[in-house]
């Protein structure tokens, strides 16, 4: 099998990166707005679509103009509704005994993301940085800023509903997950704050430095709970942020590991992904040594059937190395990126 390049836009100096990248990178906007075409349906394209819209419209995120860029530039539905969407499960850890190093596992079960994997080169007042993720992508999932910092978003735990809590007793694993997502929609679509992945965006536009990042990605107001893992350039500069509307933790030390259920928060919930335990545990158990070169270190249970990106992000050196992976394994060659 013919390993892919992972794409490299450089969209620094641009007004719209996300419209870039997309007017860049046709085809591989084409396979995303085709996925989700098959996962959501053409009309349910349409009406998440305009759903999204009003919701932007409301809350006006700094990033509405972007998103419509990537809208006009597209040309079909499902920018707007892809730009809210909030469905990743993933892994990550920081190793901060020396020159802080992240290692990042995104899961997610839809199939193709490995395969349209690209890094955007953007730019900032605070500076440039890399955005790994997909052409038209207004917000950041996981990001890299050489000289700052590096960053990811995991997926939360949903809250725990009676509803969820009953199907689960009876074996209905899947559908007590769904009963916890519905029952945790209406609060997020009533917030006037910002979706987790857009400030995310403009932590990574506007933070000079980790502690900046830090604050910002702590206090500023969310529509939805996030988990944040944050490293920076120095040695000690490691962070798991868990935010709720409500609440949050920030968890600090040499070695920091974040899966998809709460550490620091006590709140009880249901985590998205499968195996999250384990998966914590490994990453744990991976940073208690030197990081080594490569992605060697993925295995089982950090390696899965969901898992459509590893990297490791260096911020000191401004070093990425990037892999795109799909369910029967890795379907792109090793980015090996140095700022």
């Amino acid at each position: 099998m013919t390993l892919r390049r992972i794409p490299l836009v450089d969209a620094r100096g641009v007004p719209h990166p996300a419209a870039f990248a997309a007017a860049a990178l046709p085809e591989e906007v084409a396979r995303i707005l085709g996925m989700a075409r098959q996962r959501y349906g053409a009309v349910g394209l349409r009406i998440g679509d305009a759903v999204s819209r009003r919701w932007l419209a409301r809350n006006t995120s700094p990033l509405a103009p972007e998103i419509a860029a990537v809208a006009t530039t597209v040309a079909r539905p499902g920018a707007h509704l892809l730009n809210l969407s909030y469905e990743w499960g993933c892994t990550c850890g920081v190793r901060a005994d020396d020159a802080p190093v992240l290692l990042r596992v995104l899961d997610w079960d839809l199939a193709g993301l490995g395969e349209t994997l690209s890094v955007i080169h953007q730019s900032g007042p605070a500076g440039a940085w890399l955005q790994i993720g997909w052409p038209g992508l207004a917000g950041a999932i996981t990001a890299l800023a050489p000289g700052r910092f590096a960053v990811a978003i995991n997926q939360p735990p949903l809250p725990l509903t009676r509803l969820g809590a009953a199907a689960r007793a009876r074996g209905f694993g899947v559908a007590g997950l769904l009963a916890d997502w519905a029952a945790a929609r209406p609060a997020a679509w009533r917030s006037r704050a910002l979706p987790p992945a857009h400030l995310l965006r403009i932590v990574c536009d506007t933070a000079p430095d980790f502690d900046a990042a830090l604050a910002m990605l702590r206090d500023t107001p969310l529509a939805a709970s996030v988990a944040f893992t944050l490293a920076g350039t120095r040695p000690g500069e490691a962070a798991a942020i868990e935010r709720t509307a409500t609440r949050h933790a920030v968890r600090r030390g040499a070695q920091v590991a974040m899966a998809n259920h709460w550490d620091g928060l006590t709140d009880p919930g249901a985590p998205r992904w499968r195996e999250s335990l384990p998966r914590h545990a490994r990453m744990q158990a991976l940073l208690a040594d030197p990081v080594p070169e490569g992605l060697g270190w993925l295995t089982p249970p950090l390696l899965n059937s969901g898992t459509r990106l590893a990297a490791v992000m260096r911020p000191a050196e401004g070093r990425l190395e990037l892999a795109g992976y799909e369910r029967g394994g890795q379907v792109s060659e090793i980015l090996d990126l140095a700022a």
